[in-house]
């Protein structure tokens, strides 16, 4: 794999985290109005995506093929949604550690079985048993996170 490309991954990471601490800030400073910060998110975000697309051009033929596309295919949205609502709705409740490290179980799980079946009209690309062990040390780390301190306080009496 090209090193770029996975320190990018590495990045949109820290991108997640980042965005559900800022979207929290801004809903805990407009009321606690956590779905009016996930909307204000996603309109910055399209502010600057419709730059950039506007930018690289070619727009016509691109509009013109998503009336062709089936209504599944939309479902995207929703989800991103979905997802910067529950960040920021989430976050202050469970706390930002226990937020990600769900979403990272979520998103590892999710994409195992994407990759393995070809789901959503993916590629498919068999889960080794290699790659199984390192979802099981993934999902140890994300057990230990959320219930490490209460397992040693319960050593601890």
């Amino acid at each position: 794999m090209n090193l770029i490309f996975l320190m990018m991954a590495f990045c949109v990471g820290m991108a997640m985290s980042i965005q559900a601490a800022v979207n929290t800030q801004l809903a805990a400073s407009i009321g606690a109005n956590s779905v009016v910060a996930a909307l204000v998110s996603f309109a910055c975000g399209t502010i600057v995506l419709a730059g950039v697309a506007l930018s690289r051009g070619g727009l016509g033929p691109t509009f013109a093929a998503l009336a062709t596309q089936p209504a599944w295919k939309f479902a995207g949205g929703f989800l991103g949604a979905a997802f910067v609502f529950g960040t920021v709705f989430l976050a202050p409740r469970i706390g930002l550690l226990s937020l990600i490290v769900l979403v990272i179980a979520g998103q590892l799980l999710t994409s195992m079985a994407i990759d393995h079946f070809g789901l959503i009209n993916m590629a498919v690309r068999k889960v080794s048993n290699v790659r199984m062990l390192g979802a099981a040390v993934v999902a140890l780390g994300v057990a230990i996170t959320l219930f490490g301190d209460r397992i040693v306080a319960g050593f601890g009496r």
